[in-house]
């Protein structure tokens, strides 16, 4: 539609154009609502999110496969429309790697009916075989062997940390967005992760 003679745009033009521009701001709203409501606003006084923020995000690598009790092997990606807390340690899996993975599931457990948008994962980095005792433990976690080095590489550590002493959050989107301390206090990472849902309609 064009405009007029005379260069002033007429009313059925500018109308079409604030349309245009809503549509845009409709379809990209609820992701950027709730990044710039957690991020920027930040809720309850000025406080920070506990977890670091991963900038640039890291898409899920689309080479990195991980395979599962059955054998098969998928790209990782296709867990790929939930939240995914995401743990990494071999399958011996000593003191440190079984408290996060209590600390994974109390966390989703509190988050009541949002539960469901949320999956954690256990990326082992060998073959060791798990103990009957943690898959009756942890019957909902995602128990997947994964390469080691493809992880190190995508997973981001600090100078005196591996990816295996840290737990990682991922967006619905498959982006690496937050990772979390070592050692962390398990009520501060379910605060940060109730925000995100509270502020977040995908996944």
């Amino acid at each position: 539609m064009s405009a007029p003679a005379g260069g002033r745009p007429s009313g059925s033009w500018r109308r079409g154009r604030w349309m245009l521009l809503l549509m845009m701001v409709v379809c990209a709203a609820p992701i950027v609502v709730s990044y710039f409501m957690y991020y920027v606003v930040k809720p309850r006084g000025g406080t920070t999110n506990y977890g670091a923020l991963i900038e640039p995000q890291r898409p899920i690598p689309g080479s990195l496969v991980v395979t599962g009790a059955d054998g098969r092997a998928v790209p990782l990606a296709t867990l790929r429309g939930r939240w995914l807390m995401i743990s990494v340690d071999g399958g011996a899996c000593g003191e440190p790697c079984v408290t996060k993975l209590y600390f994974m599931r109390q966390i989703r457990a509190t988050q009541g009916e949002e539960r469901e948008r949320v999956v954690t994962v256990w990326l082992r980095t060998d073959d060791a075989p798990v103990a009957d005792v943690l898959k009756t433990a942890y019957p909902d976690t995602r128990m997947l062997r994964a390469d080691p080095a493809a992880l190190a590489q995508w997973l981001p550590a600090t100078d005196t940390t591996k990816d295996t002493d840290h737990i990682y959050l991922v967006d619905p989107n498959g982006n690496l967005m937050m990772r979390f301390p070592a050692h962390p206090d398990p009520s501060k990472v379910k605060s940060d992760i109730t925000k995100l849902l509270k502020w977040s309609r995908i996944g």
